[in-house]
C-alpha cells in the first residue's frame, strides 16, 4: 500500500512523526506537510503564488503553504516518481476535531483533498493540545488502515478519528458517531501593536452544546476513539422541495 501522510501542524511536529512511524512498518509513504503550523487553514489552496518544496533529513517534505496544497502536491507524484497514493491519512493533530471543528480544521481538510484516492482518507486528532500518546493513535490507525479494504462506504466519505489521550491499554473500545455541534464562539480578542494600531485575535471555540451519547464529544469523553464519517457533498436535500416550493410562490 502507498500512503500519502499529512498534517496541519506543520512538519516537524511530533504527531506527524508518529504517524508516518507506524504506517512504514506496513506500507510505502511518503510524507508533505507544511513548513509551519497551518492550524484553521480549512480546504484553502495557494493561488497568489508559486509554492516552495523542502526536503529535510528525515525525508520528508516541507512545503510552504497549506495543508491542502501539500496533499494536492504529493498526490501527483512529484515528490516520489511514481507514487501514486492509494490512501491519505492526515495527523495526529494536537487537539480534537470534534464537531463543528471539521469546517475549519486542516487535518480535515488534507484528508479531503485525498477523496478521490482508492481507499477512504483518514483524519485522526488527539483529544489534548499537548498530548502525551501519540503511539496510542497511531498504533490505532495503523491497525484500521491494514483493514480498509473491507470497509464499503460512500465514495468521497472521509474517517474522521478522535483519539482520548491515554495509553493503548486505557483506550475502551471504538464508537462509530455522529458529529456533535458547538455554541457560537467566543468573541474576538481586541489588543494593540507596539504603534497603538488595534489588531484582533481570534478567540477559542465554542463549547460542546450537543455532546449526547451517539456524538463524537460524548464517546471522547467516555473514554472511546471515535470515528465519524464524513460526506463532502453538502447538499441539504430534505430542503430542496421546500426551496423549490419557496420559488414556485415568488413567481
Amino acid at each position: 500500500m502507498r500512503i500519502l501522510v499529512s498534517n496541519d501542524d506543520g512538519v516537524y511536529a511530533p504527531g506527524l512523526a508518529s504517524l508516518a512511524r507506524a504506517l512504514a512498518r506496513d506500507a510505502d509513504i511518503c510524507v508533505v506537510a507544511p513548513d509551519r503550523n497551518r492550524s484553521g487553514a480549512s480546504n484553502s489552496l495557494t493561488l497568489d503564488r508559486p509554492l516552495e518544496a523542502y526536503q529535510h533529513s528525515s525525508g520528508f517534505f516541507s512545503i510552504n503553504g497549506t495543508p491542502t496544497d501539500c496533499v494536492h502536491l504529493g498526490r501527483s507524484g512529484l515528490f516520489q516518481e511514481g507514487f501514486i497514493p492509494d490512501i491519505v491519512v492526515s495527523g495526529i493533530n494536537a487537539g480534537a476535531n470534534l464537531g463543528d471543528d471539521v469546517l475549519y480544521s486542516g487535518t480535515v481538510a488534507a484528508a479531503t483533498e485525498g477523496r478521490t484516492c482508492r481507499l477512504p482518507p483518514i483524519a485522526v486528532s488527539m483529544d489534548s493540545f499537548h498530548p502525551k500518546h501519540y503511539d496510542t493513535a497511531a498504533e490505532i490507525v495503523r491497525n484500521l488502515v491494514q483493514k480498509l479494504d473491507r470497509l464499503v462506504v460512500a465514495p468521497r466519505t472521509v474517517l474522521n478519528i478522535n483519539v482520548p489521550d491515554v495509553p493503548i491499554d486505557q483506550i475502551k473500545g471504538i464508537h462509530v458517531t455522529r458529529l456533535g455541534h458547538r455554541l457560537a464562539a467566543d468573541l474576538p480578542v481586541e489588543t494593540f501593536d507596539p504603534r497603538g494600531r488595534v489588531r484582533y485575535w481570534i478567540a477559542g471555540a465554542g463549547a460542546a452544546a450537543d455532546r449526547e451519547p451517539g456524538t463524537d464529544f460524548y464517546a471522547v469523553e467516555q473514554g472511546y476513539v471515535s470515528i465519524t464519517p464524513v460526506q463532502i457533498d453538502m447538499t441539504h436535500y430534505s430542503g430542496m422541495d421546500n426551496l423549490a416550493c419557496w420559488l414556485e410562490d415568488l413567481v
